[in-house]
């Protein structure tokens, strides 16, 4: 670990003290400082995407490319190298990533570019993608046997009310209003006088 950022930065042209406090620096940042002595063939997956991305960064580049960073960690891994790309972003980089996973893009993209063969053929952000692929979206809850389906169709934007094993899906085409209008129906004298349960 420690070696193989210390000959990066040595690589980039720094003394070996500035590479090696670079290298200590990353390590400590990536949670590595306890395995910074052990051969990168000894990491478990996620440590060796974790020194990856340090060895990416012992240049101190302002873009960063990521390719599938996340590919074949388990959930806990995934979500710990998330944390440290939003933290990346934080620091005022510029970070391209490409994934698969849309719960990923979602999370960590504030653009994503759908391509295919080498075409862009959607761009924008998440809200934007949607907005223009799906008319409408749901809106999903535990039933509350109070709220007759008449009554939830004549919320704002609601095209659909459908029961669905103990729970109750609104398509709509603005979950904002659809939201608003079910946070109206907590707030109105029914659910205060027990009526419609809150």
């Amino acid at each position: 670990g420690l070696s193989c950022l210390i000959m990066i930065g040595r690589l980039l042209g720094p003394s070996r003290a500035v590479a090696r406090a670079r290298a200590a620096e990353l390590l400590a940042r990536f949670a590595l400082t306890g395995a910074a002595g052990r051969s990168a063939k000894t990491y478990s997956g996620g440590m060796r995407r974790r020194l990856d991305l340090a060895a990416s960064l012992v240049g101190r580049p302002r873009v960063l490319f990521l390719d599938e960073p996340t590919t074949g960690l388990d959930p806990a891994a995934r979500r710990s190298l998330w944390r440290l790309i939003e933290s990346l972003k934080a620091d005022g980089r510029t970070v391209l990533l490409t994934t698969h996973y849309m719960e990923e893009a979602e999370v960590l993209c504030d653009r994503i570019a759908i391509m295919d063969h080498g075409h862009i053929l959607e761009l924008g952000t998440v809200e934007q993608l949607v907005s223009r692929r799906f008319r409408e979206r749901a809106v999903r809850f535990d039933a509350v046997p109070a709220l007759g389906a008449a009554e939830l169709a004549a919320l704002p934007s609601v095209s659909s009310v459908k029961d669905d094993d103990g729970e109750t899906l609104l398509s709509t085409s603005g979950v904002a209003p659809t939201i608003g209008g079910l946070a109206a129906l907590a707030e109105s004298p029914r659910a205060a006088s027990g009526q419609l349960p809150v």
